[in-house]
């Protein structure tokens, strides 16, 4: 819970300093690459961890994984300009690779399936906490202090996490060489670099159609297909190409993705929208947002018992009707801002995606052995990160479009023509997660 924390507070004690930042560094229209960067690296290095966890153990992969991510604090806390502090981000992302979907993992292994769900609520919980304390500290040092402040306040629980593993997690690893697949790790990460690359900057920097956007995209789609390839060549792949042949797995995956999109869309664009629109402070625009990761780690904790009851697939379709209504109605209400109204929706958006996200996790996790658990979790884990970053830089893109070179302090009625905008197609997304539930298993009820 405590290395959870650590992503917990970075993801949600940024957003709200996000207008500070950039009045400090300026760069309004690269602001998307602080997330985009970050889990951009994050999600590239989930499986190659997940492999390592699965031959070496999970306890050294998420001590490197802190360790890098306290590096990466540190460095993001002396960034002098925002071209440095999107480059200390990637190296944040790398440790973040480690740290969330170990955690998971963890839990996974020493934990039925019938406790996983209570478990998973109290690891939501973190993020329920950290959806209070990270906007309130983010608010208060952007307002009161410096925001430098956000990055230093890592390093002591960093210092705790590390501590507390050390002293407390035993595991027994069966040891024995292993050849680790170099050559996918590098495909993947340069496709996915080249194609963000090509969504944030495409009518922005340069245009749609010239050159380096074309020539980003299709090296980016060869990239990808050449890793594809590889993977179903290599003796012990990455990402195992299985993962996405069996059913359960592939549609689990693609609702990690579509959840992604929505979470992070909800998150990189509501405390700017509220700021510029109501001109309301980091600290009241923190709490507004604050309150979607306090309905997930409720609705998390709840989903145990509904699906023991009635499965993993009816829970998931409960958990999206809430979050598409919720998603909606945020798109419709946006044009007459209000605070309460987003607050109310965010809290049932969490509400719906604690149904969906811990379910459709769990039902991938039970669904393999030890020696497979950590892949398929990464797995998932890697689906959503993808999904984050994609889907910041795809809502980036149609942001940078719509604002024509301006900020959201100078034009903030077009501003929120443009959250409308992010807000409509966030809610498409969450409608478009109800195809891949369908397609999920229909008996998947797990024996408690």
């Amino acid at each position: 819970m405590v290395t959870t924390g650590l992503i917990a507070i970075d993801s949600t004690i940024l957003a709200t300093a996000v207008p500070t930042i950039v009045a400090d560094l300026g760069g309004f229209s690269s602001f998307p690459w602080l997330f985009s960067i970050y889990l951009l690296t994050q999600a590239v290095s989930v499986p190659i961890y997940s492999k390592l966890a699965d031959t070496v153990g999970r306890k050294p992969v998420v001590l490197l994984g802190i360790g890098l991510f306290a590096v990466g604090s540190l460095l993001c806390a002396v960034a002098w300009s925002m071209p440095a502090l999107i480059a200390f981000r990637a190296i944040q992302g790398l440790g973040a690779g480690a740290v969330q979907p170990m955690a998971v993992t963890i839990a996974g292994d020493i934990y039925s399936v019938a406790e996983r769900a209570k478990v998973q609520g109290y690891i939501a919980s973190v993020w329920g906490v950290s959806a209070v304390v990270g906007p309130t500290l983010g608010g208060a040092f952007a307002q009161f202090l410096t925001w430098h402040w956000i990055f230093l306040v890592n390093l002591p629980l960093c210092v705790a996490a590390a501590w507390l593993l050390v002293r407390f997690l035993d595991e027994t690893v069966e040891r024995r060489s292993h050849r680790i697949d170099w050559a996918g790790g590098l495909l993947l990460t340069g496709s996915m670099s080249l194609l963000i690359l090509a969504m944030l900057e495409g009518g922005n920097a340069w245009a749609w159609t010239s050159p380096q956007s074309v020539g980003a995209f299709t090296v980016g789609l060869g990239m990808l297909a050449a890793f594809v390839l590889v993977e179903r060549r290599a003796a012990e792949p990455v990402l195992p190409l299985w993962v996405l042949r069996r059913r359960l797995l592939l549609t689990t995956a693609l609702i990690g993705m579509g959840v992604g999109v929505v979470l992070m869309g909800v998150t990189t664009y509501v405390p700017t929208y509220l700021e510029a629109l109501l001109g309301v402070t980091p600290l009241v625009s923190g709490l507004a947002l604050a309150s979607l990761t306090i309905g997930w780690p409720i609705a998390a904790t709840v989903s145990g018992r509904i699906y023991l009851r009635i499965g993993f697939r009816r829970t998931v379709l409960i958990g999206i009707a809430v979050l598409v209504t919720a998603a909606t109605t945020l798109a419709v209400t946006s044009g007459t801002a209000s605070v309460v109204v987003v607050a109310v929706c965010c809290f049932v958006m969490g509400l719906g995606l604690g149904l969906v996200a811990s379910p459709s996790l769990i039902a991938a996790q039970s669904s393999v052995g030890w020696g497979e658990r950590g892949v398929v979790t990464g797995a998932n884990m890697f689906a959503r990160a993808i999904g984050s970053a994609v889907g910041v830089a795809m809502l980036g893109a149609l942001v940078n479009g719509l604002m024509r070179g301006q900020d959201a302090v100078s034009a903030p009625e077009r501003f929120g023509d443009a959250a409308t905008a992010v807000f409509t197609a966030v809610a498409v997304v969450a409608g478009a997660l109800v195809l891949a539930a369908l397609a999920m298993p229909r008996n998947d009820r797990p024996v408690p």
